[in-house]
């Protein structure tokens, strides 16, 4: 075997057991919020940027609670906004967004929670669970 396969293989070996653990959110867009919004869905905005620690930190806890409770996915709509791409946009300024890293739960014009930079599981978990409860009111 060919020294570039080989390690090719590995990588993949190694790498697929952490795809059972991806986010399966939606990269935002303009239109997929509107969208959303206007079809009276909960929208949970995940402000990320790749590079940012304590994003991480927030996807795992978001990634865990999402695991432990079907729910959450069942009945919100998760979007990640990208940073790097949308942080001059209209999205962060007319929402006031101060940072990377900032989760914010929408439903129709009305925002129902936000945190900014946290990465306590009890404070996500009551976001989550403030969206789910106006999810499936």
């Amino acid at each position: 075997m060919q020294r570039r396969s080989f390690l090719t293989l590995t990588t993949a070996t190694l790498l697929a057991p952490l795809a059972a653990f991806a986010t399966p959110n939606a990269p935002y867009t303009p239109e997929l919020l509107k969208a959303e919004l206007a079809a009276g869905n909960t929208v949970f905005l995940d402000f990320f940027a790749p590079w940012c620690s304590t994003c991480a930190a927030q996807r795992r806890v978001i990634d865990g609670l999402k695991a432990a409770n079907p729910a959450y996915e069942a009945h919100i709509t998760f979007l990640v906004v990208d940073w790097d791409t949308w942080f001059d946009k209209a999205i962060a300024i007319d929402m006031k967004i101060p940072r990377r890293s900032t989760l914010v739960v929408l439903r129709g014009d009305k925002e129902l929670g936000r945190i900014i930079a946290g990465t306590a599981k009890a404070d996500i978990k009551a976001l989550m669970d403030a969206a789910l409860q106006a999810a499936t009111a």
